[in-house]
């Protein structure tokens, strides 16, 4: 009787996915929004923009790193019949599961520009640039620990690693899966 593995996606690589979209459709919508001169003006909006951005990265970068270190403390080592999803699938199937709320994000951005010029844009690389602290954090944390964490997939559902379906990550050493600490990619030698 063969025993069945759980699929795996690695905990970083979830929360890094997003973090490219949200800047680049963030920076996109800024600089489209400063194209608008708006109710108060862009110089105001610049400001608002810049407010907004350091704002939102930092409450995105520390919210829930509390479940994130309590998950990492309770992990179980990952079994011989585990699948470890790529780094490629695993930002693919966030991207793909969100790009309709991306897509809304980025127009109300941009159609924000009317009221406060480059704001709403600055808030979206804001959370863009705080998904990608966090996952330094994690990559720090792994570094630390010498270990990976995963966690399975159908638990994680569409990119929530810390989610209500979740109840623990695996871990493996770090020259696991195709990505490193942090969850970028692995690079080739």
């Amino acid at each position: 009787m063969g025993r069945a593995g759980q699929s795996l996606a690695r905990v970083a690589v979830v929360v890094r996915a997003g973090a490219a979209p949200l800047w680049w459709l963030g920076v996109l919508a800024a600089g489209t929004g400063m194209a608008v001169p708006g109710m108060t003006g862009r110089r105001i909006g610049a400001y608002a923009g810049a407010a907004l951005f350091v704002v939102c990265a930092v409450v995105v970068a520390l919210v829930r790193r509390r479940r994130y270190a309590a998950w990492a403390e309770a992990a179980t080592r990952a079994g011989k019949f585990d699948f470890l999803q790529d780094r490629a699938v695993t930002a693919r199937n966030w991207r793909r599961a969100h790009r309709w709320w991306l897509l809304g994000a980025f127009l109300v951005a941009v159609g924000s520009a009317f009221a406060v010029p480059g704001a709403a844009g600055g808030a979206l690389a804001g959370a863009g640039a705080g998904l990608w602290l966090k996952a330094l954090w994690l990559g720090r944390r792994e570094e630390r620990d010498d270990m990976l964490l995963w966690v399975r997939t159908d638990w994680a559902g569409t990119g929530r690693p810390v989610g209500p379906k979740v109840k623990g990550y695996r871990t493996t050493g770090v020259g696991a899966g195709d990505a490193v600490p942090g969850g970028a990619r692995r690079r080739r030698r």
